[in-house]
């Protein structure tokens, strides 16, 4: 895995896209390293901060619980713990809970025993739309504990 600092210029201008997507401000940041872990992927690490790029989605990293708790949030039911740490999809069925979140927006899936934040991933529906529905799909999930950006972040310290 190739490591490398990047410039100034390229670190206000990231964080600045990062911050404008999410819709979170971040501190100054000086010092932001990319980890290139394949070709379409990059852990980007800073004071505090651990991001995962993956093709154009920048995400946020599920170690980083403060940031996390940031963004909006559905909360599965145990039955579905063991199929999003297998990359599984959010399924209707499963949500127990939930707060406001837009379609195409970031969105953390949550158990619902100890709160933790299981997987990352984006929203096929608006919560609005999540009311009506019964069956079908509402999360994509993009990043979830144990693939292999989990297992990588593991080895990867500032």
């Amino acid at each position: 895995m190739k490591s490398n600092l990047i410039s100034k210029s390229e670190t206000s201008a990231l964080l600045k896209e990062v911050s404008d997507k999410w819709g979170v401000e971040f501190p100054k940041i000086k010092n932001l390293k990319v980890h290139q872990i394949t070709d379409d992927a990059q852990i980007i690490t800073g004071n505090g901060i651990k991001i995962l790029k993956t093709e154009e989605d920048y995400l946020p990293f599920l170690s980083e619980t403060d940031t996390l708790e940031k963004f909006p949030y559905v909360m599965v039911d145990m039955g579905a713990v063991k199929f999003m740490c297998k990359g599984a999809n959010v399924m209707r069925p499963g949500i127990k809970n939930n707060s406001e979140f837009q379609k195409d927006k970031i969105v953390c899936i949550v158990e619902e025993s100890q709160h933790k934040f299981l997987a990352v991933g984006k929203a096929l529906v608006s919560s609005d739309e999540l009311e009506n529905m019964e069956k079908g799909e509402v999360i994509k999930n993009l990043h979830y504990i144990s693939d292999k950006f989990w297992e990588i972040g593991k080895t990867i310290y500032d």
